[in-house]
């Protein structure tokens, strides 16, 4: 392992992510225009991306930055009863689907975060959500495709490194809660 080499890479995949900026910047004013219409943010993810969804709707429901409201975000990933009772009784490509038929509402907007953009229980969430008219922003990486093809707003982080992807998905999180808070 080289320390100086994985710092390195981290560096380069956040200066070829602002090519992103435009996404970034729509999928911010988006989400700040939904918790400001009273609605509020649904994230999703699996493993990492799990653990993306709960930092990210922690930033939102406590803070970021500023004091401030708490602001309305859900993780779908931290109810392990729920989660479990869903895989059990039907499907693990069920499992945040089921949870945004329940929870979201019009107007609503879904974070699903996958590094691949292949999950299928990521792909079934914006497939649901789109359905109840529910946005859609999509984080993912380079191969991100399917995920990029479903989602109103996918930001693709250009890399194939899992951790460099996820890594950013952490930033992008953070500049999108910070823009929301800037915009209360």
């Amino acid at each position: 392992m080289n320390i100086l080499k994985s710092i390195d890479e981290s560096i380069h995949t956040k200066e070829l992510l602002k090519k992103e900026i435009p996404k970034i910047e729509s999928a911010s004013s988006t989400v700040s225009k939904a918790i400001n219409q009273g609605k509020k943010v649904l994230l999703c993810g699996n493993g990492g991306s799990a653990s993306d969804a709960q930092h990210i709707a922690c930033e939102f429901v406590s803070k970021l930055v500023k004091e401030r409201r708490s602001l309305p975000a859900i993780a779908l990933t931290a109810n392990s009863s729920l989660i479990t009772a869903i895989s059990n009784d039907t499907s693990f490509e069920f499992v945040f689907s089921r949870q945004i038929e329940g929870l979201g509402t019009s107007g609503d907007v879904l974070i699903a975060i996958s590094t691949s953009g292949t999950s299928k229980n990521i792909l079934k969430a914006v497939e649901v959500a789109k359905s109840m008219g529910i946005y859609t922003i999509g984080l993912t990486g380079a191969q991100g495709d399917k995920l990029a093809g479903l989602t109103d707003i996918c930001i693709k982080v250009p890399s194939s490194n899992t951790q460099r992807i996820q890594e950013s998905h952490i930033l992008i999180g953070h500049i999108i809660c910070e823009f929301v808070e800037t915009n209360l």
